[in-house]
């Protein structure tokens, strides 16, 4: 497993953005499509369609876009069957292990501000009521649900390097060490490594 400060192998062209719910996975991935020029498919717009519910078509919409030669994704719902289509796939995963203030303070900002503007995500879906924040059920809570899948990718991504030893993985333990990296990887390019305009729908 890679640091900060560790250099790639090689140029990824199929990359795996992994972390708790609010660790900036979708941004990240932004940036990294545009560092080595890949296509960016926010995997939570092909699984949730109107009214919140799960698309029918969400795992052969997966493995359309995991088929093609240059990709970035955030690696979730792996539950769903995720992992048997995308993992083997990739060739680098970046996994934001940020400490828990940081994480917290991400998604609590995230979701008040898409609650009280009501802005439009997925498929037409806005943010759930503030008072939902109170549910004590995760599939209702997104709090909640991050309080549940806390240490995840800690207990996963063991795993993921015996299961996928293909992968290169990448962790990145604070924000600073992710703007390090990319730094990095841009090198002497010429690539703008610059954080893009917050939006409010970003995860």
């Amino acid at each position: 497993m890679l640091s900060a400060d560790d250099p790639l192998p090689r140029t990824p062209r199929r990359v795996l953005v992994a972390g708790v719910t609010g660790s900036g996975k979708t941004t990240l991935s932004r940036r990294i499509a545009a560092l080595w020029n890949l296509r960016h498919t926010e995997i939570d717009g092909l699984f949730h369609g109107e009214n919140w519910t799960p698309r029918p078509s969400f795992l052969d919409d997966v493995r359309a876009f995991a088929s093609e030669e240059l990709w970035v994704t955030e690696w979730q719902y792996t539950s769903k069957g995720t992992d048997e289509i995308l993992a083997p796939r990739a060739d680098l995963v970046v996994w934001l292990d940020y400490p828990f203030r940081v994480v917290r303070a991400r998604l609590l900002r995230r979701t008040l501000s898409r609650s009280i503007l009501r802005t439009k995500m997925w498929n037409g879906n806005v943010e759930k009521p503030i008072w939902r924040m109170f549910s004590g059920d995760p599939e209702e809570n997104i709090v909640a649900w991050q309080t549940m899948t806390l240490h995840k990718w800690t207990e996963r991504m063991p795993e993921a390097e015996v299961a996928f030893p293909h992968l290169t993985i990448v962790r990145l333990r604070h924000p600073r060490e992710a703007e390090r990296w990319l730094r990095a990887q841009a090198g002497a390019s010429g690539v703008s490594t610059a954080p893009p305009k917050r939006r409010s729908r970003d995860r």
